[in-house]
């Protein structure tokens, strides 16, 4: 093999260009280009590897870690504080699709309607070629009523920046409690939900069957029979909407379990940053 001057055959050279212009230097960049907005308090990686890793808590994304389909591009998620409010944000960088994300729902609390807008506008200033996208609580998943269970047992704010680790570490025991509670609950809904669906409606059918039969002598046939599969039908719709929630319930309780966890892994970091 011939050897270059520097020293380095061409595979090296190449997996060395490779790794600067790679996802992981791309989300340095964006990570050196936040400092004048405030300073990077903890930092999740998905399929991105920081050499060397940064003096800052440095935890797995374990919302895309958990997901059952692995078709989500390699990314960076930051917790930032703006200097100039104190005030906290999440801001997300998908280096290949050039894109920026500013997640409202894991600092739902934290932060002003003032200070979201210097961020946007921040960003858009500092990352011209990409889109800047903003992510809210979804209704059907329930993540705003998961955010303000999580703050009312530990906010955010005493994660990243309390001294008192251990009673941080306490609060956050008491919100994964409740997280085994909430799915706890919906394992009970979801059982009683499978084991009295059908035999109530079944034995409904049966008796609207009974009762409206009586109805053929004042209504017509069809009439009748449209009453009684209406009744039925939303007796049964009554059920799968019970069901539904039961199922939103054990989604809220993992996202309450996985904010719990990713809480205690943000503490570990700190406390080992600090040996």
């Amino acid at each position: 093999m011939v050897v270059a001057p520097d020293g380095l055959g061409p595979s090296r050279r190449s997996r060395d260009a490779a790794k600067a212009d790679g996802p992981a230097a791309d989300v340095q960049r964006a990570l050196d280009a936040l400092q004048p907005f405030g300073s990077t308090l903890s930092i999740k990686l998905y399929r991105v590897h920081l050499d060397p890793p940064p003096p800052v808590p440095v935890i797995p994304c374990l919302d895309h870690e958990a997901m059952l389909h692995q078709n989500v591009p390699p990314h960076a998620a930051a917790y930032l504080q703006e200097q100039a409010s104190g005030e906290l944000h999440e801001v997300t960088f998908y280096p290949a699709a050039r894109r920026i994300q500013i997640d409202t729902t894991s600092t739902w609390g934290e932060c002003s309607p003032e200070s979201h807008n210097r961020l946007r506008a921040f960003l858009q200033s500092a990352f011209p070629g990409h889109q800047i996208a903003v992510s809210g609580p979804s209704w059907w998943r329930g993540e705003r009523r998961v955010a303000e269970v999580c703050r009312a047992q530990v906010s955010l704010r005493k994660v990243l920046l309390n001294d008192n680790i251990e009673a941080v570490q306490a609060d956050i025991e008491r919100l994964q409690i409740i997280g085994s509670l909430m799915e706890k609950q919906s394992r009970v809904a979801s059982w009683g939900i499978r084991t009295v669906t059908g035999p109530i409606l079944t034995a409904a059918a049966v008796i609207l069957f009974l009762l409206l039969g009586g109805l053929t002598s004042i209504l017509v046939e069809a009439d009748v029979t449209a009453l009684r599969y209406t009744l039925v039908g939303g007796l049964g719709a009554a059920f799968l909407y019970y069901g539904l929630k039961a199922v939103q319930l054990t989604e809220m309780a993992n996202r309450v379990w996985k904010r719990g966890a990713e809480y205690t892994l943000i503490l570990a970091e700190r406390r080992r940053l600090k040996r």
